[in-house]
């Protein structure tokens, strides 16, 4: 995790992580070398389609919801990729097993510590349905609106214990980042430099998420990753984007990230004085309570997208996991129940 005095700070201290990954001297079949091509050139598409055409754009629940989705369309071509292997569990370093296990769980603990923040802020809607209720009533009702208004504020700076958590994971998650050493195994190899590719990506989006979630672009990550990857620029490019842009927003003194959310907030800091006064024009509050009402239902539609496409990660994550686990005890090949798409629409977990 990058700090306040050092935000350029390397995550990989160590060098190329690859030079132990794919050693002189090993060779890959011209199958496998197109299976990982294939992998690595949808990959960086992904990314080029992931950067924004307008930096303002960035961090709007809309691109944030796209971003999501992507994640999940990567994760599910990393089933793809292993299906295309024929890679039976039982040929599974242990290492690689541990690895999948440890960082499918934190993923999952990520997606937790996110929906409940998207819940928290979706429950904010409650006090600006309340305030819009009153806003077209008499002066009494106005006063009502007026303590709705004082509820949001409260509780939209109100702090989710559970992101603290979340942070704790992404740094670990960086730490442990570089993956085991293949030996003997063309096919591991390549499995490992996609999930390096896959973890990578998925711990970028985390950080957005969680430096939007916070309000603190003390949570961004620098991410460097070898010059080598086919991947590479594409990842470079939309990261220094991004990252900029999000420290952009918090330099300019904002209270959040959120686009939506700042809207909703600009809108309450007009009509607040407005309430607040006595005497109250009624054309500039009907003007200034059409604004909010807007801004609330963009905000309130935004955030049901958004955890709409969390929780197809979460489930996408889950089903792998479960699918690994369950070829363990059987002793059968990964290939048989880790197919793509076999998540997306599931049922929640209980």
């Amino acid at each position: 995790m990058s700090r306040p005095q050092d935000p350029q700070r390397p995550l990989f201290p160590f060098g190329n992580p690859f030079r132990r990954m794919f050693p002189k001297g090993s060779n890959l079949s011209p199958k496998l070398v197109d299976l990982l091509n294939t992998f690595e050139v949808t990959l960086a598409e992904r990314l080029k389609k992931l950067k924004p055409a307008d930096s303002e754009h960035v961090l709007s629940l809309s691109w944030m919801r796209y971003a999501m989705e992507s994640l999940c369309a990567i994760h599910t071509d990393i089933k793809t990729l292993i299906t295309a292997l024929e890679l039976p569990v039982c040929d599974w370093d242990d290492k690689w097993i541990d690895v999948y296990l440890d960082n499918s769980v934190k993923l999952l603990d990520i997606c937790i510590a996110f929906s409940s923040e998207i819940s928290r802020l979706n429950q904010s809607h409650l006090f600006l349905q309340c305030a819009l209720h009153n806003l077209e009533g008499s002066s009494k009702q106005l006063t009502r609106a007026r303590l709705s208004l004082d509820g949001w504020r409260q509780h939209i700076s109100s702090k989710n214990p559970r992101l603290e958590n979340c942070f704790a994971i992404m740094d670990n998650l960086a730490e442990t980042i570089d993956l085991p050493k293949i030996k003997n195994s063309p096919k591991g190899k390549v499995l490992m430099r996609a999930m390096y590719g896959v973890k990578v990506v998925t711990l970028f989006i985390s950080s957005i998420f969680a430096a939007a979630f916070s309000g603190s672009m003390k949570k961004l990550m620098d991410l460097h990753v070898p010059e080598t990857l086919s991947w590479a620029d594409d990842f470079t490019d939309l990261q220094a984007l991004v990252n900029n842009e999000i420290r952009n927003i918090f330099s300019s003194g904002r209270i959040t990230a959120l686009k939506e959310l700042e809207g909703v907030d600009t809108s309450v800091k007009k009509l607040y004085p407005i309430v607040q006064d006595g005497h109250v024009e009624t054309e500039v509050l009907q003007y200034s309570t059409s604004d909010l009402r807007l801004g609330t239902e963009r905000f309130s539609q935004g955030l049901d997208l958004l955890a709409k496409e969390v929780d197809s990660f979460f489930q996408i994550v889950l089903t792998g996991r479960d699918a690994l686990l369950c070829n363990l005890r059987v002793g059968g090949n990964v290939t048989n129940s880790v197919q793509p798409n076999d998540s997306i629409g599931g049922q929640s977990v209980r």
